[in-house]
């Protein structure tokens, strides 16, 4: 079913608007596909179309947050493993084909603060991050129903590009000032761009990466978040909800509930994709935030076991106070491979009876990973 940009606003801000989104967040990894195909799945089914996932229209501004390096990314090395290029920020960077759609960086720019001045020119503002006719294009978009997502540069995960997790973790303590002048730049930056883009269309979600936690916790803990990220985040925040934003939604994998309560004093409005493998549980979560709003949350791995398995992780994730707003119900990430397709189907059949979704018509599969 689609949703409309007003009704989507509504259920992220806990204003029930009679029905429950059932979604999915981002689709099949690589290879389930043929194995859908050789146990007969339909292309519709492969496609994911035939099960008429919940989502709402959306858009996003073409504006350039990231950097401008100048350096044309090209390809070093390439076979049938893996491929080696030379990405925009310098680095070389690997894709292993069989298993990552996310190439890996091989090479950092920044260990120092010369290296970073050296390049702190890439995230300076300039009129050309900003592309004045599409966004009246996207602002004839928005008043049709779309929803309009803004995306700002992750707080960890823009640093962790230039640095690398180790030394970016190092210099939290070693080089503290390098780290606050990176996030004041990419600040300053995105304000710039906001400001331009503002005087024609507004943020209806603000969307950031991070990925900055695994099984064991967060890369960063409560201290870091405070002296590090809260100003960087803070100083985005205001600026874009003061421009009628209500949704701040962070993307990161691992288990943060350690670090929950500091990214809400952030403004962190929303988070996904909420790992029941890395602890990550949306009904104990939304037990002691019932304002906070959750995408994702169920468990993609009872996808590989029995159909009792499936329906005990819907009965009990789809039940009580996840529902009414604030929940987008969808699998914590991407479909496993070894998913039988017989299976996939059981799901979206349960899921939709316990949520009482209606039966829904085949419709173009869109991705609600934002």
């Amino acid at each position: 079913m689609i949703w409309n940009r007003e009704e989507y606003i509504a259920h992220m801000n806990f204003s029930f608007t009679g029905k429950e989104m059932f979604a999915e967040l981002f689709g099949p990894l690589i290879g389930l596909p043929q194995e859908w195909r050789e146990q007969g799945a339909t292309e519709d089914e492969i496609n994911l179309s035939k099960f008429g996932w919940d989502h709402v229209l959306y858009t996003w501004p073409q504006i350039n947050i990231h950097e401008i390096s100048g350096i044309k990314p090209k390809i070093i090395e390439d076979n049938s493993e893996y491929t080696i290029s030379l990405d925009a920020l310098g680095r070389q960077v690997k894709l292993c084909k069989k298993s990552a759609t996310i190439p890996l960086p091989l090479s950092y720019p920044v260990k120092t603060m010369d290296d970073w001045l050296n390049i702190k020119h890439y995230y300076e503002f300039n009129e050309n991050r900003v592309d004045i006719e599409n966004l009246k294009r996207i602002k004839q978009l928005q008043d049709k129903g779309y929803l309009v997502i803004g995306s700002c540069p992750g707080g960890f995960d823009t640093p962790r590009q230039l640095m690398g997790e180790e030394e970016l973790c190092i210099a939290y303590y070693e080089q503290p000032e390098l780290i606050i002048d990176i996030l004041k730049t990419m600040k300053d930056m995105a304000i710039k761009v906001y400001e331009r883009v503002f005087e024609i269309v507004n943020f209806d979600v603000l969307s950031v990466h991070e990925d900055l936690a695994g099984k064991s916790g967060p890369l960063v803990g409560p201290k870091q978040i405070q002296e590090f990220i809260k100003p960087y985040y803070r100083g985005i925040w205001d600026y874009v909800s003061n421009n009628n934003c209500t949704i701040f939604s962070q993307d990161s994998d691992g288990d943060i509930t350690s670090v929950i309560d500091s990214f809400i004093d952030c403004g962190v409005t929303t988070f996904y994709p909420c790992e029941p493998a890395a602890g990550m549980d949306i009904v104990k979560i939304r037990e002691k935030y019932p304002k906070l709003s959750l995408k994702g949350g169920i468990d993609k791995f009872v996808l590989l076991g029995t159909k009792n398995d499936i329906l005990r992780e819907l009965e009990y994730k789809m039940n009580g106070c996840t529902r009414k707003g604030g929940t987008i119900f969808a699998l914590d990430h991407r479909i496993p491979n070894g998913t039988p397709i017989e299976n996939y189907r059981y799901y979206v059949e349960k899921g939709c009876e316990i949520l009482e979704i209606p039966k829904r018509e085949k419709s173009e599969f869109i991705r609600m990973a934002f």
